[in-house]
């Protein structure tokens, strides 16, 4: 409450200042009878007489040369010789007293020296001594005045005390009110809290029995929602299979409908008469096209989606740009295009390019893409271009659908087309992985035979082809690798190693 008031006034400072004032007040008593004992001029006198003693005591015991002048008279007026020995005799005779004498004095002389020096750090210390009391009559004086203005303010502070004294007996009285009154409202209180708690029992029942309501329900629509997943994937599934049929019903549609629309051409161009042998062939022409939808279908299955393919394509991109083809002047010549997915990744990079394939369903597919698709023959329409006439040849399994007489015949033409510095890339099936050789290459019954790597290597490089080198590509990531010693990685790489490999030459 004293603060509150007068925040300047603190007693304890003020018991504590008091205190430093009277200790102050005795420094000041002390440091007087010390200035007035440090009175030197009485001290250098005594020290003067003492030098003076000094040097006559040290006249009189040096080492006797001369006789002395007082003792020239009988019967001591001694010849100059008999003086000197006189002389000798004296100066051995008091040798060590002399001695005593002269350490004496040497000692006196070191100790009126110390004296000289505390004399002057007596002189020193007086004067700081001197400063130092002028300072303190100045504090004291402050002191002084100071002290008279904390009695006033003393007996104001004792005054208002008394007040507060009055004001809390005033308070005390108030707080026994209140506390009554706090004691009532507790019994109050205390009794809602009673009715609050029964209230929340009752709701806490309910609640309980709300929660295990729910977890029934919640059990229930997991059920219910794992019978939807199970009924999606199982619609899914079902869509799948519809699309598959779907693309294979109409495109074989689309075929049989083509083949009835020749024949019926070709019908009315004869009737009544018969068949000539060119109108027959234009049927078993007609005829290498039955298959078509099928093979659509199949590779929809078996391939890959077309977002896979072109994701495995991207590897190719770089031997492009470094072959720095696929302009006008070189364009690009993607042999069994098939679907069109190189086609496709190769526009979209900004190359010139264009694709061979005989499926009449797929080429269909590519021009609908907006892609250059020629349908042909590979060796026909080869031997139909001029020399040096294109950047790149490339084919992604179709080597393996070749007889080998037609697979040298390809290379042969690739290497006549192909301009300087052209590119060559064939990717196949890889049969140095076993289940690869051995199962998925007859996966597709139009495939012919596997072709090891190096025997293709030694194709390439016999018809002309450097800088030759095959590609591994695409290995098995889906099944567990065996691990711990040299034969298990050997079995990895059989049966779980790349899956396809790329025959990549330059023309030199």
């Amino acid at each position: 409450m004293i603060e509150s008031n007068d925040p300047e006034i603190n007693i304890d400072e003020l018991i504590q200042k008091i205190v430093e004032q009277v200790s102050k007040s005795q420094v000041h008593s002390q440091l007087g009878n010390l200035q007035s004992n440090l009175d030197t001029s009485t001290l250098k006198l005594s020290i003067s007489y003492i030098e003076s003693f000094l040097k006559n005591a040290e006249s009189r015991s040096i080492v006797r040369t001369k006789w002395p002048d007082k003792l020239n008279f009988f019967p001591l007026n001694l010849s100059a010789k008999l003086q000197k020995l006189v002389l000798k005799v004296i100066n051995f005779l008091f040798k060590d007293q002399r001695e005593v004498n002269f350490n004496i004095i040497n000692s006196l002389k070191e100790s009126v020296a110390l004296n000289h020096q505390l004399i002057e750090e007596i002189a020193t210390l007086k004067a700081q001594v001197d400063n130092s009391i002028q300072g303190l009559d100045e504090r004291l004086v402050t002191l002084d005045n100071r002290n008279q203005g904390l009695d006033k303010r003393l007996i104001a502070v004792d005054n208002r005390i008394q007040g507060l004294d009055e004001r809390l007996l005033a308070m005390d009285s108030s707080i026994q009110g209140i506390d009554d009154s706090l004691n009532a409202i507790d019994t109050l209180i205390g009794n809602w809290l009673t009715g609050i708690q029964e209230g929340l029992d009752t709701v806490n029942n309910r609640v309980q029995a709300i929660d295990e309501h729910k977890s029934i329900v919640d059990a229930r629509i997991e059920r219910v929602s794992e019978d939807l997943i199970t009924a999606n994937t199982r619609i899914q599934e079902i869509n799948e299979r519809y699309i598959r049929n779907d693309s294979y019903l109409k495109s074989d549609l689309m075929q049989q409908k083509r083949l009835i629309t020749v024949f019926l051409e070709e019908a009315k161009k004869r009737l009544p008469e018969p068949f000539i042998q060119e109108q027959l062939q234009t049927f078993v022409n007609e005829d290498m096209h039955f298959l078509d939808a099928f093979y659509v279908a199949f590779e929809e299955q078996f391939r890959g989606s077309r977002e896979d393919i072109l994701n495995r394509l991207k590897v190719y991109l770089p031997l492009i740009a470094e072959a720095n083809t696929g302009k006008p002047e070189s364009p690009i010549l993607d042999v069994g295009c098939g679907r069109g997915e190189w086609l496709e990744l190769l526009q979209d990079s900004g190359y010139i390019t264009r694709g061979l394939d005989i499926n009449r369903v797929m080429i269909e597919q590519c021009r609908i893409r907006g892609l250059e698709v020629i349908e042909g023959d590979v060796i026909s329409y080869l031997q139909s271009l001029p020399d040096a006439s294109l950047g790149a040849v490339t084919g992604f399994h179709i080597i393996e659908h070749l007889p080998f007489e037609v697979l040298l015949k390809l290379f042969t033409e690739s290497m006549r087309v192909l301009k300087t510095g052209g590119l060559v890339i064939f990717e196949t099936p890889n049969p140095d992985n076993v289940l690869v050789g051995s199962n998925t290459f007859y996966l597709d019954p139009t495939h012919r035979n596997p072709l090891p790597s190096s025997m293709l290597k030694f194709v390439a490089e016999s018809f002309g082809l450097s800088r030759v080198r095959c590609i591994k590509l695409h290995p098995d990531t889906t099944q567990p690798k065996l691990t711990g010693s040299e034969l298990a990685e050997r079995f990895n790489d059989y049966f779980y190693g790349p899956q396809d490999y790329a025959v990549v030459g330059f023309k030199p």
